[in-house]
């Protein structure tokens, strides 16, 4: 089968790659569609730096064989990442995306990236009717913005912020201004933030730039970093109120020097997220309550193209 193969150092395009199969509990996914991530892109600058294989996560397919769940053949399905073990700590109070040996698609386990891919049953969930796969395939990034929801209680009668004016921020934003909260989203690029306009106050970053002591009346209840680099703590750190708190959503290959002292100090909560739950995920999407860009697609041989693409999205269309 085709697909993209990562061998440590970069990107392979193989015609001669097995079909997977599928073992217990799991079922076999022919890949419609597959976006890249900035996760995607921060594998190929060293942020696995073990990982060998199949890359992607975020997908639509049709399952074509479940043995352990004939209800799900022929069916639409995205489906999440992490696979744990099912039996330690982890996996048996509900945190199986933190198990020590799990195994993430795309990361530590073969992707989307390809015309076929193996998924644990209990992580598969049908897209519902008449939600078209090409909004489907966001399910899994926009899952993440809901996770800030899940973690922290978002009181709307304040304000927060988001660092970024990518992807991530822009479902973030979206996320958020349905809790009818005041919001600015502090990002670099002026033609991007005119996407965000509708949905909160826009700002450039060079605006905050030397960084300082903020007022009170500066600064911000709730702060996302979703910037994507380490500049984005140290502007969140900068902003946050004392005793505010400070979501960390981006992820990249590198280390940020940050002054920790400054957390206990001033009583800031920080709190890391990551994935999150596909379910309301899926509903937003279906009720009409986030609208994104079209993805724009190419087939697997041209990913040097897409992962060029200076599009809101850009992924991959598997051909019949």
């Amino acid at each position: 089968m085709k697909a993209l193969y990562y061998n440590g150092t970069g990107m392979e395009y193989r015609t001669d790659a097995p079909v997977p199969v599928p073992g217990e509990g799991e079922s076999l996914i022919r890949i419609r569609l597959a976006n890249i991530c900035s996760t995607d892109r921060e594998i190929l600058k060293g942020y696995r730096p073990d990982f060998r294989g199949i890359m992607g996560h975020e997908f639509v397919g049709e399952v074509v064989r479940s043995d352990g769940r004939p209800d799900l053949t022929g069916r639409l399905v995205v489906g999440e990442l992490n696979k744990g073990c099912g039996t330690c700590i982890y996996c048996r109070t509900g945190r199986e995306k933190h198990c020590l040996s799990r195994r993430v698609i795309g990361m530590s386990a073969d992707g989307c990236f390809a015309e076929y891919m193996c998924l644990a049953d209990h992580l598969i969930h049908p897209v519902p009717e008449g939600l078209a796969p090409e909004e489907a395939v966001y399910t899994e990034p926009l899952a993440a913005a809901v996770e800030i929801l899940k973690q922290v209680h978002i009181d709307p009668s304040l304000n927060a912020a988001v660092i970024g004016d990518g992807r991530l921020a822009f479902m973030i934003t979206q996320v958020l201004a349905q809790t009818g909260i005041g919001l600015t989203v502090i990002g670099r690029h002026p033609d991007k933030l005119r996407m965000f306009a509708p949905y909160a106050e826009t700002r450039l970053e060079e605006d905050y730039y030397p960084l300082r002591d903020f007022t009170a009346e500066e600064s911000f209840e709730y702060v996302v970093d979703a910037s994507g680099s380490e500049a984005g703590i140290h502007l969140a750190l900068a902003i946050v109120r004392r005793m505010g708190t400070i979501i960390l959503k981006s992820t990249y290959a590198g280390k940020a020097s940050v002054d920790l002292s400054v957390i206990p100090v001033r009583e800031i909560t920080l709190v890391g997220s990551r994935c999150g739950p596909f379910e309301p995920a899926l509903r937003m999407l279906k009720e009409g309550k986030v609208q994104f860009p079209p993805v724009e697609l190419y087939p697997l041989e041209d990913y040097a193209r897409a992962f060029a693409s200076r599009a809101f999205k850009a992924g991959f269309v598997m051909e019949d």
